[in-house]
């Protein structure tokens, strides 16, 4: 038996412990990374064992696995981040806030006073002062300070 006719033999072997390595993988790791191309080389096994070329196995793979990829990526991404809950400073952003100490920018000075609780503040990219008792918006958080704005500006 020559070389060529040994590894055509193989190739099925080889596709079978190449979708177990990807399926081993896939189980490891958490998030989905491998199992579209193990589902390649689900296709690429049947095809050898059907007796195609080595090129129609390795075009099997590649095909199977771009197209897995794009028609479930965007559906698997949906569910698996569909799990984020946010934090409660996480639910603060967009809240109407009340200044309780100037903020000031420059001097590294502020205060609100939002859902009971008094954090520490500084005014959104313009840098405007804002004084004691206006109402502004929170923006963001950035470490343990609120990014505040004006409610009328986005």
């Amino acid at each position: 038996m020559s070389y060529m006719a040994a590894s055509v033999l193989n190739m099925p072997l080889i596709w079978l412990i190449a979708m177990i390595a990807l399926l081993v993988v896939e189980a490891a790791v958490p998030g989905l990374i491998s199992i579209w191309f193990a589902l390649g080389a689900l296709a690429a096994l049947i095809s050898a064992l059907l007796g195609a070329a080595t090129w129609l196995q390795v075009v099997w793979f590649l095909v199977v696995s771009i197209v897995a990829l794009c028609f479930t990526r965007p559906l698997a991404r949906k569910y698996i981040n569909s799990r984020i809950v946010p934090t409660n400073a996480d639910m603060l952003v967009g809240k109407e806030c009340i200044v309780r100490e100037r903020i000031d920018n420059v001097a590294g000075t502020g205060a609100v006073a939002v859902d009971g609780k008094v954090w520490s503040a500084r005014t959104a990219a313009d840098g405007m002062p804002a004084e004691p008792g206006d109402v502004m918006r929170v923006l963001c958080i950035e470490g343990v300070k609120l990014i505040v704005t004006a409610p009328a500006e986005k």
